[in-house]
């Protein structure tokens, strides 16, 4: 079995900063690239600065970061991936610009490296077959934020070789994280159970309940640890709108509708905490 030791990843927003952080924290080789540069030093200087607040509260020693500081490269072009073991691709939730992105990578790394994407309800099987290498691929879906949530959902295409789940549960073990197998459907576990929930939440706004009082609702009342508006918040309410969407239109259900009041705050520009304005201001 093949070990991985360096690894790329491919989008620099808060998902791939918080995967490469903890891929260089634990003292992998990680390139990070994203097509704006001025995401990619945005992406960075968040690392930096998570790491250097990670040694202030005691939950790491300085040795570590600076190790982790120096495992991480940044990237000037996907060419840079050309040795990598595993490219972890981390870019927008649609399948057509992840698709060219697998096809361009497909070029550019060994016959043996491993393609992975951390998608939250696209199909892997599909993915997969935009490539040479469907028996190398999989998906990897960390939880946000990454540093924190311990689970990364794996899920194998219908093409994927047992060789490479091996090789992807093995790096997630190394990098403490626990994995769960999820079947390759709209959603997985974690969004097929989640976004309904959200999106009933939103329901219960649209008809007049304060989002406070459903957040706080839900924390006392089932002890969660954030309410589920301020989640959707987190998210992204364009990401939650575009899973709802998929939800429905592959598993033909009315319970998986997007509730109108969401599509209105998207048709708003309000995403949330990325945009100031969602469910609360920011």
């Amino acid at each position: 079995m093949n070990q991985v030791k360096t690894v790329g990843v491919v989008g620099a927003g808060q998902m791939g900063a918080g995967i490469a952080q903890v891929l260089a924290t634990a003292g992998l080789s990680t390139l990070l690239f994203d097509a704006a540069p001025a995401a990619l030093d945005k992406g960075l200087a968040g690392i930096h600065t998570r790491l250097g607040q990670a040694v202030e509260k005691g939950k790491l020693d300085a040795a570590t970061s600076e190790r982790a500081k120096q495992q991480l490269v940044k990237a000037s072009s996907l060419k840079d991936f050309a040795k990598c073991d595993m490219v972890i691709e981390a870019i927008i939730e649609q399948f057509e610009p992840k698709a060219a992105l697998f096809k361009e990578l497909d070029s550019i790394v060994g016959p043996n490296a491993i393609l992975a994407s951390n998608t939250s309800s696209i199909s892997i099987t599909r993915m997969a077959a935009a490539t040479s290498r469907p028996e190398k691929f999989m998906g990897v879906h960390f939880m946000n934020p990454v540093p924190v949530m311990q689970l990364v959902e794996l899920i194998r295409g219908l093409q994927t070789s047992d060789e490479t789940y091996a090789v992807v549960q093995s790096l997630c073990t190394s990098i403490k994280k626990t994995t769960v197998l999820a079947i390759d459907g709209p959603g997985f576990i974690v969004n097929r159970i989640l976004c309904p929930m959200i999106n009933e939440a939103i329901f219960l706004a649209q008809e007049g309940v304060a989002p406070i009082d459903i957040d706080n609702a839900m924390k006392l009342g089932t002890n969660h640890p954030m309410g589920p508006l301020t989640l959707a918040d987190f998210v992204g309410l364009d990401t939650l709108l575009y899973i709802l969407q998929l939800l429905h239109r592959e598993l033909g259900e009315d319970k998986y509708r997007p509730c109108p009041l969401l599509v209105k705050y998207v048709e708003a520009g309000w995403f949330g905490k990325k945009s100031g304005r969602g469910f609360y201001r920011y």
